[in-house]
């Protein structure tokens, strides 16, 4: 019961601290310039998931002093690890991008998408967009499982 309760407390923190880095804490400059090719979106990325995580961290330690969670440390980085890792794969946008062509899901990521020199529907409402944080979550289920085991 303690480990469900646990896995419950920590998954939570992850997703709300997901929302929060994701969409509050990263810039402008990181959100235009992480999926760019070379150095430059690289570091943008990097920069992007490393304030990222530093959120997760915050929000998994709070919830972790106020819970008084049983949790271990080399449990959080190995869970924090995962978390960050596959965010940095999924915000560089091209392995997103080839992973829903291999899947059969390319006309889904365009969906909402605005044609090629036009800004004719600029939105959060993108099939790229939801293959993108539907990723996420599902990583920081397995990032919670890792945390709370």
């Amino acid at each position: 019961m303690i480990a469900t309760a646990t896995f419950a407390a920590v998954f939570a923190a992850l997703f709300v601290a997901h929302s929060v880095g994701d969409h509050w804490i990263q810039t402008q400059h990181q959100a235009d310039h992480k999926g760019l090719p070379g150095w430059a979106g690289r570091i943008a990325c990097a920069a992007h998931v490393a304030t990222y995580t530093a959120t997760a961290v915050v929000a998994l330690a709070a919830v972790a002093l106020v819970l008084d969670l049983p949790l271990h440390l080399g449990q959080v980085a190995a869970g924090l690890t995962v978390s960050a890792v596959t965010h940095y794969i999924a915000d560089r946008r091209w392995p997103l991008r080839w992973l829903a062509c291999k899947t059969g899901s390319e006309r889904f990521w365009v969906l909402g998408a605005p044609r090629a020199d036009h800004n004719d529907n600029p939105s959060l409402g993108t099939g790229a967009y939801a293959l993108d944080q539907s990723w996420h979550h599902g990583w920081l289920l397995v990032a919670a499982l890792i945390i709370a085991a």
